[in-house]
């Protein structure tokens, strides 16, 4: 159902409060450069920091400025299942076309726990479900067997794999067949992921390089493995790029160099170190986005 180059778009702040006007100067950039979905309210959205207010006039902003010409999958996630419940219902009134869920941080829930929290959501609300399974931010790990027996809910159609294990990502291909599509989590194994049967990535570089994440997608959908290859390994440094410090610090410097808004992040983030940023600003000349 959703595949291909997808963007966890950052969200733009000035002076503290949500840029909106660059937020959907943002979106038209991606829309504009081959993205296929955008998931607002991500990890790479600073969800986490954002008011309730916030988080759905985010949504509400990017929904309305997409206006139906790609998917917008809206982050929805949170450690308390009932409150997954609310805000994923509050995504699906704004008009967002399927929800990512983190697992459940902090809590550090069994296997069964994260089946219950996850069936929860899905039978409270009709709106199509991507799994996202990202343990180095969240402190568990959603097991393939674990998203197998979810794989079996009409309303869980997919996975964020972020792992960084090609391992695991093909262990829940093995094990779910075509009742769930998995998406990289991570930049830099998107090519591998999509080799052993991925449908796309959710990806950071495509906040910067959005036409390029979408070529390598659609090379490789189209057996030019040549050109998938030569993209992935092109792409490698400045992906790595964006884990410099903590996502999504760098790309959000990253966008701010390019002078599509503001650097501004929100405590506990900090802004990226001097060090880093002058590697940073190295990288992206030699990919001549600045």
């Amino acid at each position: 159902m959703f595949h291909g180059s997808i963007v966890a778009i950052v969200t733009p702040f000035n002076n503290h409060a949500v840029d909106e006007e660059k937020l959907r100067e943002l979106v038209e950039f991606q829309i504009e450069n081959g993205t296929d979905a955008i998931v607002p309210c991500g990890t790479t959205g600073e969800s986490s920091t954002l008011s309730y207010e916030e988080h759905d006039r985010v949504i509400q902003i990017v929904v309305e400025q997409v206006n139906k010409r790609v998917p917008v999958i809206a982050g929805t996630g949170s450690n308390s299942t009932h409150e997954a419940i609310e805000i994923t219902k509050h995504a699906k009134e704004l008009g967002a076309d399927g929800a990512l869920l983190v697992t459940p941080y902090y809590n550090k829930p069994s296997q069964e726990g994260l089946y219950r929290h996850y069936k929860a959501v899905a039978d409270a609300v009709a709106l199509p479900q991507i799994l996202y399974n990202v343990p180095g931010r969240t402190g568990v790990n959603l097991l393939p067997e674990t998203v197998a027996r979810l794989a079996e809910h009409q309303n869980i159609v997919a996975i964020k794999e972020a792992t960084g294990s090609l391992q695991q990502a093909s262990e829940v291909l093995a094990l779910c067949g075509d009742k769930l599509d998995v998406l990289s989590g991570d930049d830099f194994i998107t090519l591998p992921i999509m080799a052993a049967g991925g449908k796309g990535v959710i990806s950071v570089t495509a906040n910067i390089m959005p036409k390029e994440v979408s070529s390598l997608v659609d090379a490789f959908n189209a057996g030019n493995l040549e050109e998938a290859r030569r993209l992935h390994l092109y792409l490698l440094k400045i992906s790595n790029a964006m884990f410099i410090e903590s996502n999504p610090v760098p790309v959000k410097a990253a966008v701010s160099l390019m002078g599509k808004c503001s650097d501004e992040v929100r405590l506990p983030l900090a802004p990226l170190m001097e060090a880093n940023k002058a590697k940073l600003v190295a990288i992206m000349k030699e990919y001549k986005l600045i």
